[in-house]
């Protein structure tokens, strides 16, 4: 996948979210912040937007591209719609979700310690991946009203993930060991605490 197919994915998720919101009122928008990527330098955005009675389609996206010191890299952009369905009102309590998510990422010289269903996390320590990922998955999750506006949202997400990389040697050079690796992830895929402005 090129990057122009991804960029024409993402082109194409704006129109239709611009067209979902052409008319919306007021309690079915929300704006929210994922707290929990933010403490690992995540900067994100999510619109939510209802569009039946106990449904809503809600849109997150991260963008990073910082370079940390000692030349590990952890670089990345990702978008990740999810249709969520209400067993209450919209935007307070049990939710259930269905997302997809692709993006791109350059990572790199961290110590994973983690290797879980077939995923290596630990040869992030020596190695810098860059590739590109798309996936789904299934997701569980609770709003609790905190005022007029605001509202606090967990949410954790279970999927799988294809992805496409090049290996590169350390960290830090760039010498290419691996190229246009193939890679099954099967494990969690949203992890979420929203800070929730609902209008």
């Amino acid at each position: 996948m090129n990057n122009g197919i991804i960029k024409r994915m993402f082109v194409l998720l704006v129109v239709a979210i611009a067209g979902i919101t052409q008319g919306v009122k007021a309690q079915n928008v929300a704006v929210k912040s994922n707290v929990l990527a933010d403490a690992f330098l995540n900067p994100n955005f999510g619109i939510e937007v209802g569009f039946a009675p106990k449904w809503t389609l809600d849109v997150t996206g991260q963008f990073n591209a910082w370079t940390l010191s000692h030349d590990r890299h952890w670089k990345h952009w990702a978008v990740q719609p999810e249709v969520r369905y209400w067993f209450c009102d919209r935007f307070s309590g049990h939710f259930v979700g269905a997302h997809i998510h692709g993006g791109q990422y350059n990572i790199g010289g961290f110590d994973g310690r983690i290797n879980f269903l077939g995923t290596d996390a630990r040869k992030l320590k020596d190695s810098r991946y860059q590739g590109w990922f798309v996936g789904a998955g299934i997701a569980y999750g609770y709003t609790w009203i905190l005022g007029r506006h605001w509202n606090l949202e967990a949410e954790i997400g279970f999927g799988y993930s294809y992805t496409r990389y090049d290996r590169f040697e350390c960290a830090g050079c760039g010498r290419r060991t691996e190229r246009n690796k193939p890679h099954h992830y099967v494990g969690p895929t949203k992890a979420a605490i929203n800070l929730v402005y609902v209008f």
